[in-house]
Parts: structure tokens; sequence; C-alpha cells
């Protein structure tokens, strides 16, 4: 049982310092998205991922862009969409 709790420590630990890395390799993005590693190729193979390959071989990934890649095309709740209605309709009260 102890040993089963230090290694979800040890595994929260890792995935703190995955959060602070700002260069990914396919192994590191693969435990910071939870996706395996064949989609990752088929993601870099359909050029739909931003990744860098310096050296031709090597696939490298940049925190940031994988985070704005992943928070793509999100939708809205009903609620910020009925915030944004009642915002349109008292500001645009005297055209109706």
């Amino acid at each position: 049982m102890e040993n089963e709790l230090i290694l979800n420590k040890l595994n929260r630990i890792e995935k703190f310092i995955f959060g602070l890395k700002n260069i990914l390799n396919v192994e590191e993005l693969c435990e910071y998205t939870g996706f395996k590693k064949s989609f990752i190729y088929k993601l870099v193979h359909q050029r739909k991922i931003p990744y860098s390959k310096p050296n031709g071989k090597v696939l490298f990934f940049e925190r940031k862009k994988i985070d704005n890649w992943l928070l793509q095309n999100s939708h809205k709740t009903q609620a910020e969409i009925k915030q944004e209605a009642f915002s349109f309709k008292r500001k645009n009260k005297e055209k109706f």
C-alpha cells in the first residue's frame, strides 16, 4: 500500500514536470496529452498537429502550441451563449 502511494506521488510530480517543459518529445507528448504514440504519429503524418523536425528524424512539440491546438474548436456553454444574447440585445435595444 505504501509503495502504491509513493508511485502515485511520483506520477503526479512527473506530470507537473512535463507541464514545466517547453519542448516535448513524442513520449512526453503521449504522457502530456494521454494520446497513444501511434495516434501522435498519425496526426503528424496528416499535418494536423504542430511539430518540429530539426534534424529530419526526431519530432519535437512546443507545449504552448500543443495547448492551443488542444483547445481549438471550443464550444461555448449555454450560460455563455445566454450572456452573449443578453449583451447583444441590450446593446442593440434601440435598433429593434
